[in-house]
């Protein structure tokens, strides 16, 4: 699951462990179906159609793979979901002794070292696909 600690990515690159997370997420959507994701989440038909078909819209944000996740048996609500995804970036951050710059820096992404560090602190909004590129450069850092 996307929120719990990832310490390492098994040499996968981002876009392989977007995969690996939406084939997980295509999985509670398909479980639950289409019509009753849309229904308990709030997330648009479109979109959740998106992640039944394990594609990742850049629309999707953190909060609302969150709330699919949240779906799963055994899982926390959303809001916990979602706070927990981040507090394990801030997490990797302290056991890969890395600052926010130095996450910045090794990111493919547009974003500035403030942005970077508002969207960790949920300060900002993130999308699914920017965690996935940051939560990929810090389990890359572990020990």
């Amino acid at each position: 699951m996307f929120h719990e600690h990832r310490t390492d990515v098994s040499g996968q690159s981002p876009p392989e462990l977007e995969s690996e997370y939406a084939a997980d997420l295509a999985a509670i959507v398909e479980a639950h179906g289409v019509d009753a994701v849309v229904e308990e989440t709030g997330i648009d038909r479109e979109l959740v159609e998106s992640v039944a078909s394990e594609e990742i819209s850049d629309e999707l944000t953190l909060k609302q793979a969150a709330a699919i996740q949240a779906l799963a048996d055994g899982v926390a609500d959303a809001d916990t979901v979602h706070e927990m995804a981040c507090e394990h970036l801030l997490l990797g951050m302290t056991t890969g002794v890395l600052d926010i710059d130095a996450v910045t820096a090794e990111l493919p992404l547009n974003l500035e070292a403030t942005e970077v560090q508002q969207k960790i602190e949920r300060r900002a909004p993130m999308t699914f696909r920017e965690f996935v590129y940051i939560q990929h450069v810090i389990a890359t850092h572990q020990p």
